[in-house]
């Protein structure tokens, strides 16, 4: 018997080593592949990709939407109505996207091409920061200039690692993948660290200070253009910039004429304009509202990063149950959804949860996992579908070109939500008619249902575009491929969290 119980403690306690060995190696498993990127791609160039994706856009998406959304109400006073419509200005350094791929590809500073625009990027966002931070009683006009030049440094520096990204899937094509994996993972962290402490440090030191602090990312970008390794180009072409400009825009407007691209462009936009934005309108009733929730800054942040979570479930969805089915029924099924999602809103300023004993923040929670889940299930189509309509040889100028008229749709979405706040006399203080408000923006969510012919319903892995438009081009006189679609998913997912 001692031998038989000398065997079986000897056999649990194997048992047990190999349990702590599988899961000490599932702990350091990411460090290991980080270490094997970096030995392959150089440190300087994962590093690159940490900051910029992860510290500088995923994380301060999170600090910045929070501190913005306070620093409207408390600081500058403003009404829902009009935090809503300039929460769209803010946004427009995304909307021209296109001219900064175009600039970072065609037109090198000193010989390089991407450090300086790094530089550029992050030395923008510092001082924009630093300004909205210390400047006491700032303009509304002052700071939402200071507020839009953040957000271009932002974009800045997202185009110029999406082509740093590229470069390296085409030099490096055995490790595109694992690059596509380090930008998501790095952004949807950082995003997750950004909502999750968010409200805490604007309790803590308000929403200037945390401005304050969002110029240590765009502090950071500056260091990545500092220590990021690119060749040196001598004796620049500068007169071939104009030209290379214009052969661009005339394929653009050539590819746009093509019937497999427009009438796919018009659903995209329709359908993001007509999905009215009122997010200000309902976070005033969270905070301010006399018989509201009164949710406090930790409450709100922590509402964000539920937000954040039903997101990226929505993209893990999408991938392993929805990316083969054709465009048109994926969207019609999350496009009605979508319009049901936004009535949850109106059983919660209704207050008929309270009646069934259900609490305010389960209510805004479940709300906040649901909606976000259905609207990137929503996008993710719209993403794929915008990577299939470019034309070879200016995919990645023509990506952000898609991405651009996108971002005009949320930016419309975005003034059409203010102006329906506006509209129904919504202010700080009086709320009765928001749930009118919530009511039609739910139902202005089904109408793209009613376009939903002029998009494919095709199977998803097969080409959209005529045969001539995929062939290859060769030449100088197209802009070079460097900002290619797959490495912009990334950040066009990110910028779609930040509006929704």
């Amino acid at each position: 018997m001692g031998q038989e119980g000398t065997l079986l403690l000897d056999g649990q306690l194997q048992r047990e080593k190999k349990t702590k060995n599988r899961i000490l190696g599932l702990i350091l498993r990411p460090f290991y592949w980080l270490g094997k990127l970096s030995e392959e791609l150089h440190w300087s160039f994962v590093s690159a990709v940490v900051i910029v994706y992860g510290i500088n856009q995923g994380m301060s998406l999170g600090l910045s939407k929070i501190s913005t959304q306070y620093y409207m109400k408390d600081e500058q006073k403003l009404q829902p109505s009009e935090a809503q419509i300039y929460f769209g200005i803010i946004q427009l350094p995304w909307v021209v996207k296109p001219l900064w791929g175009l600039l970072t590809d065609t037109l090198p500073i000193l010989g390089y091409r991407r450090r300086p625009y790094f530089m550029l990027g992050g030395f923008i966002g510092v001082v924009a920061m630093l300004s909205l931070s210390i400047n006491q009683n700032l303009h509304l006009a002052f700071a939402l200039l200071c507020l839009m030049a953040g957000s271009a440094g932002v974009a800045i520096a997202d185009v110029t690692i999406d082509a740093c990204v590229t470069e390296n899937s085409i030099s490096h094509p055995s490790l595109a993948s694992d690059m596509q994996s380090l930008c998501g993972l790095s952004s949807s962290v950082g995003q997750l660290i950004g909502f999750g402490i968010s409200g805490f440090l604007v309790h803590l030191i308000g929403s200037k200070g945390v401005f304050g602090i969002l110029s240590i990312p765009a502090g950071l970008v500056i260091l990545v253009g500092m220590m990021s390794r690119e060749t040196y180009v001598p004796n620049v072409a500068y007169k071939r910039v104009s030209q290379k400009f214009s052969d661009a825009g005339k394929a653009m407007w050539m590819a746009l004429k093509c019937q497999s691209v427009w009438r796919p462009c018009i659903y995209m936009y329709v359908s993001l304009a007509l999905s009215f934005h009122i997010h200000e309108g309902m976070f005033y009733w969270y905070t301010d509202a006399k018989d509201g929730p009164s949710f406090s800054k930790e409450m709100v942040g922590s509402i964000s990063s539920v937000g954040a979570v039903g997101s990226l479930l929505g993209v893990l969805l999408y991938q392993n149950a929805f990316k083969n089915h054709p465009f048109r029924s994926v969207l019609f099924w999350t496009q009605l959804l979508y319009g049901a999602s936004g009535l949850v809103d109106l059983i919660l300023v209704s207050r008929v949860n309270l009646k069934f004993g259900i609490p305010d923040y389960v209510v805004v929670v479940s709300d906040a996992a649901f909606s976000h889940m259905i609207g990137r299930l929503k996008w993710m189509p719209l993403l794929v579908l915008s990577s299939k309509l470019c034309p070879s040889g200016i995919e990645g100028t023509f990506f952000a070109l898609l991405m651009s008229i996108d971002h005009i749709g949320m930016l419309t979405a975005s003034w059409g939500g203010g102006l329906l706040l506006h509209t129904f006399n919504v202010t700080r203080t009086q709320f009765d008619n928001l749930w009118i408000v919530i009511v039609i923006r739910s139902c202005l969510r089904i109408l793209p249902v009613c376009i939903l012919f002029l998009v494919p319903s095709s199977d998803p892995n097969a080409s959209i575009l005529p045969t001539e438009m995929l062939k290859s081009k060769k030449g100088d006189d197209i802009v070079e491929n460097q900002n290619m679609e797959v490495a912009s998913l990334v950040s066009s997912l990110d910028q779609h969290l930040a509006d929704t």
